[in-house]
Parts: structure tokens; C-alpha cells; sequence
């Protein structure tokens, strides 16, 4: 085993001071380039420029009407919707006015929108749309909560119309008097092990890690114009509810990148040949999905042999670079003439100009590293929470080991526990928990180290590799510790799985419940010559299950004997958000899939099910 290292920093590139805020943050791009173009989003069909000038009017507006509806510095204020203007509208108005902003996913249930209301004391919550207004308007009755504003009601031109006979000074004194360590926002967790934790973020947390990633040498590149002047782009559809979501928005706001807002990826692809960003930030699954949207389009026959031909072509020119000879002679004909061919469409379809991409959120499998690599896109994984405000570590330009989550973020250290836990200090690490002191007292260790909970370690270069969490460790009745994390990341490349739940806790082996892609199902039925099938039907079909045991088999050879799947089950729906089994930012909740899906179990485990 090559060597191991315990601890490694990596000190901050930007120097900050106890004044700065996001509210200097966002005036300084307004005094540098008023007319410089923040944002663009759909109007009217087509995506339509909007200015700092514009933003930073907006805000203006937008602040005044929360202090005419008192809201005074402190106060906290909801924003439930999905990816819009509106919401960074809000976002900075609240700030402005020294409040504090709860970003709510706008698909949360009444009891855990009635949590996050009540623990945080939220006065205003605006939210997207009538539904919400549904959802929301009792808790007026039953919380501290006074009014509830619709954006589909025009809740930004109430706003300004509450605001008029507020001075602009007013906005000004209130927004200068902010300070770097003062209270920024109450992110709740997603809460797959119980009720969500409410973290509270400074606009030091915020501010410190947008400063160090665009001053950087190797992530300017990616985010800031070059000497030609051109605003690099990105395009967002994860929410801004989630803290990545929320980075990518104030990386933008600092570096003079454009936003795109898609509140919806349905239209991934179509969004992406119209904005045509330069780097995206995404979750591992929207990168799964290019390439299997790729596969099945690729159709049968000689179209499906030459793709995936193209597709290791990319693959092998890309796992060579991190060989001391680098590839071959052959290997580059291949890729040039794989690029010709195929890998180029597929540059195309993502818009024609990306270069880079943040994954994080989950783990990306190292092929769909390579493949991305290998088409010109260098996808820069990165591993962090809410609580380390997204980033605690990220690959980047000139420093990139495919299948590591990267070396620390700038201003950010380190270490691995005798446990093998991941524990962290640095300039993004939260204050604590809202009105948890129990929470508080367990997430920290005796040196003021945030423990994780995620096991990994730091290879001797100082990168770090994540292998799981410690709640998630499953223990067979063989006493066997078993890490799902590894199982489950490499079957969900496959274009059958949706998504993949590894069980086994105190069972004799280990088995996984398959839920299909329900989306990708019916081409990829199509192009194996099976015809139309029902989800059940398909759920036992022969073709379906032998291709699911094939990359079971595949990813088994990730693992020891005692580690490995053994069997299978599919399950006859999808796991769903609705229904508990997902959290709004995507992570699969076990005990509850495990509660609703126990005939699955059964099926796997027979009468040890129990």
C-alpha cells in the first residue's frame, strides 16, 4: 500500500477582511462593471441578459419593501421556489437589510416546511406558486409565521410597492453595518437520518470560499474571463435551495461568470445547446445521464458497436494521461478519429463549449471521469456538505487525480481520524447548529475538528478519497463491514438503473434493490429488441435482469467475495421524494426505503428477511 497522510492544508489565496460581507461582495461587481451581464434566463422563449445595474436595482427595491414590512436585522425570511431570478433577487435583498435567509426546497412537505419555520422563527416566506401557498398559508395559524408572499403573484412587485417611501439610505446603512462573521443563512439538511438540522452559514463562510476559489490560480481559469474579456458561463439547474446550488450562484456574482437559470432539468439538453455554458456544476447523475441518453440514442447494430468503440477509444486516451509514458501512439489516433465520429456530438449536444465540470453531491464512478476527459470536458470532483458550505475539497486545473475527490479546497485542512473519519477545519466550516446543542456538541471533536461522518483517506499527495459513511457501514451476520457506497456508485452508470440500494445489515450476505430508469427504460428495450413492456413486466424480464446481474458482476469485482451483491431484486416502482425514500437534495433515505420496500427484502432474504 503506497503511503498515507494524516493531515494536509491548503492555505487560502485570498485575503479578506472583518468588514467584507456578500453585501460588499455584490457592490463591489456593481462599482467594477455596472453593465457587465450577471444573468440570463428564458423570457419569452429565448435567454435574455440581465445586467448588474439591473440586479443590483432589483435588490435595492426588493430590500426596501422587506424593511416597510419590518424586517429588521436578524430576522429570518424563507424562499421556497425553484432556480429563478427572483430567488437571488430575494437572496441578496434579505441580506441587504441584515436579515437572514432560509432557503426552502420547493418541493418540501407541510411538516417539514412547519419545522424549518418554526426553528428558525421565519416571519416572511415567499414561495413559487399557489400550491405552495396551500402547503404553507395554515402555518400562519400555528407559527410565528406573519405572511406569505407568491412570486407567481408578482411577490417581488409587492415587494417594491411596500418599499417606496423607504429612503435608499436606509438599505445602504443597514447593508454597510453587515459584517463578515455576522449570520448569512439557516441551510437545512436534508435529514436522511431524522429531522433536519438547521446549519447556520456567516457571510464569512460564503464570502471566504467564493474569494479563495476565483483567486486561485487553477479555478480562475475556469470561472473569470481571460485576457480576451469573454464572461466565462455556467448554467444552473441544481436548486438554489441546495448549498452547491447557492455556491455556483455567489461564484458568479464574485468571478463575472453569466448564470443561466433552468429550474428544470427535463430540458437538459435543449437548455444546454441554448446557453451553451463554458463549466457547469452538477450532480453525479446528470453526467450518468449524458452518457446513457448518449447509449440509447446510439440505437443497435453498427451505430451502438462504433459508440461504444468511441467511447472506450475516450476512455483508454484518458486513463494513459496519468501514466508516466501517456498514451500511445495508437491510442491518440483512436480518440482523434473517435472524436470525429462521435465524441464530438456529444460535446455538441452539452452545447459546444464546456470545459469544465464540478461534480459533488455523491460519488462519480472513475469510468464516467475518463469517458468526459476523454470527450474534452475535464469533470473536477469535489466532496463536501452544508456544513463545510459545499467545497472541503475539489480537483482542479493542473491538479486533477481521477477517482479522489480532490486535494483540500483553498483555505481549508484535512485530516483523517484514527477511525478513518474525515474531519475538517477551515474558512467554510458552519458555527453550528440552530438551537441544537446536543448536535453541536457531537460534530466537533476535543481540537475543534468538524467530524463528517465520512470515512476516506489522504493518499501521500494530499488527496482525498472518500469510501463511505459511517451511519450507512453495514455489518453482515458474518460480522463482515461492508461500505454500500462503493456498490451502489458503480451500478448506477448503468442505463437500466435509476437508482440502487445495497443491503445486508445483519443478513447472512449482501443484496441490492434495483429501481429502473423509468425514463431510459423504454429505448433501451427498444434497441435490445425486446419491445414494449409494462414496468413490471420489464421488472422480471430474462434481457432486463441478465444485463442488471452483468454489471452486478462488474461492480463486484470493486470488492472482496464477502463484500459482494449475491442477489437482486427489482423493485416495482421507483423510489420516490413523495414518499420519503428520497430527501430533497437527492440522497437516498435507507430506512425509509427499507420500511416501504420490505417485500423487496423478502424476496431477497426469504424467511432472514426480518
Amino acid at each position: 500500500m503506497s503511503p498515507r497522510l494524516r493531515e494536509t492544508t491548503t492555505p487560502p489565496s485570498a485575503k479578506l477582511s472583518a468588514e467584507q460581507s456578500l453585501n460588499s461582495m455584490l457592490r463591489e461587481r456593481l462599482e467594477r462593471d455596472p453593465e457587465s451581464v450577471f444573468a440570463e434566463e428564458r423570457r419569452g422563449g429565448d435567454f435574455a441578459p440581465i445586467t448588474m445595474r439591473t440586479l443590483a436595482d432589483d435588490v435595492l427595491a426588493t430590500a426596501k419593501g422587506f424593511i416597510a414590512l419590518g424586517i429588521s436585522p436578524g430576522d429570518t425570511v424563507g424562499i421556497m421556489a425553484a432556480t429563478r431570478y427572483e430567488w437571488t433577487v430575494l437572496d441578496f435583498a434579505v441580506l441587504a437589510v441584515g436579515g437572514v435567509v432560509v432557503p426552502i426546497y420547493h418541493t418540501s412537505s407541510q411538516e417539514q416546511v412547519e419545522w424549518m419555520v418554526t426553528d428558525s422563527a421565519i416571519r416572511i416566506l415567499v414561495v413559487e406558486n399557489g400550491d405552495h401557498a396551500a402547503l404553507t398559508e395554515p402555518l400562519l395559524e400555528s407559527t410565528g409565521l406573519e405572511r406569505v408572499l407568491r412570486l407567481d403573484e408578482d411577490a417581488l412587485g409587492a415587494l417594491r410597492e411596500a418599499g417606496r417611501e423607504i429612503a435608499d439610505d436606509e438599505v445602504a446603512a443597514r447593508r454597510d453595518a453587515v459584517r463578515f462573521d455576522d449570520l448569512a443563512t439557516i441551510c437545512y439538511t436534508s435529514g436522511t437520518t431524522g429531522r433536519p438540522k438547521g446549519v447556520e452559514l456567516t457571510h464569512g463562510n460564503l464570502l471566504s470560499h467564493v474569494a479563495n476559489g476565483v483567486a486561485d490560480a487553477g479555478l480562475h481559469d475556469v470561472v473569470s474571463a481571460g485576457t480576451d474579456g469573454v464572461q466565462k458561463r455556467t448554467l444552473l439547474f441544481l436548486p438554489l435551495s441546495h448549498s452547491y446550488g447557492r455556491f455556483a450562484q455567489m461564484l458568479c456574482v464574485h468571478s463575472g461568470s453569466v448564470l443561466g437559470y433552468a429550474p428544470s432539468t427535463k430540458q437538459l439538453v435543449n437548455e444546454l445547446q441554448a446557453f451553451r455554458p463554458t463549466w457547469l456544476i452538477a450532480v453525479p447523475r446528470v453526467f450518468e445521464t449524458v452518457v446513457n441518453s448518449a447509449d440509447a440514442k446510439a440505437g443497435t447494430g453498427m451505430k451502438l458497436r462504433l459508440f461504444r468503440w468511441a467511447v472506450r477509444a475516450a476512455e483508454s486516451w484518458s486513463v494513459a494521461l496519468d501514466t508516466e509514458a501517456g498514451p500511445s501512439a495508437l491510442q491518440r489516433w483512436r480518440r482523434v478519429v473517435a472524436d470525429r465520429l462521435v465524441l464530438g456530438k456529444i460535446r455538441a449536444a452539452m452545447g459546444g463549449e464546456v470545459e469544465y465540470a464540478i461534480s459533488g453531491g455523491a460519488a462519480l464512478s472513475e469510468r464516467h471521469g475518463h469517458f468526459f476527459r476523454g470527450i474534452g470536458v475535464t469533470v473536477m470532483e469535489g466532496y463536501g456538505a452544508t456544513e463545510t458550505t459545499a467545497p472541503a475539497s475539489v480537483n482542479r486545473p493542473g491538479l486533477i487525480k481521477i477517482g479522489t475527490v480532490g486535494a483540500p479546497y483553498p483555505g481549508t485542512s484535512i485530516r483523517i481520524a484514527e477511525d478513518g473519519e474525515v474531519r475538517i477545519k477551515g474558512a467554510g466550516v458552519f458555527r453550528g447548529y440552530r438551537n441544537n446543542a446536543e448536535a453541536n456538541a457531537s460534530s466537533f471533536d476535543e481540537d475543534g475538528w468538524y467530524r463528517t461522518g465520512d470515512i476516506g483517506y489522504l493518499d501521500a499527495d494530499g488527496y482525498l478519497k472518500i469510501s463511505g459513511r459511517t451511519k450507512e457501514i453495514i455489518v453482515t451476520a458474518g460480522g463482515k463491514n461492508v461500505q454500500p457506497a462503493v456498490l451502489e456508485g458503480e451500478l448506477r452508470s448503468h442505463p437500466l438503473i435509476g437508482e440502487v440500494l445495497v443491503v445486508g445489515e445483519g443478513k447472512p450476505f449482501i443484496g441490492a434493490l434495483i429501481a429502473l430508469d423509468e425514463a431510459m427504460l423504454p429505448t433501451w428495450l427498444r434497441n435490445h429488441g425486446v419491445g414494449e413492456l409494462t414496468l413490471e413486466q420489464a421488472r422480471t424480464h430474462p434481457a432486463v435482469r441478465d444485463s442488471i446481474q452483468r454489471a452486478i458482476d462488474q461492480a463486484n469485482l470493486k470488492v472482496s467475495r464477502a463484500e459482494s451483491i449475491r442477489k437482486f431484486t427489482v423493485v416495482r416502482r421507483s423510489f420516490s421524494e413523495a414518499e420519503g425514500e428520497i430527501s430533497a437534495s437527492t440522497k437516498l433515505i435507507r430506512r425509509v426505503v427499507l420500511a416501504n420496500f420490505s417485500d423487496a427484502m423478502t424476496d431477497i432474504y426469504g424467511a432472514d428477511a426480518r
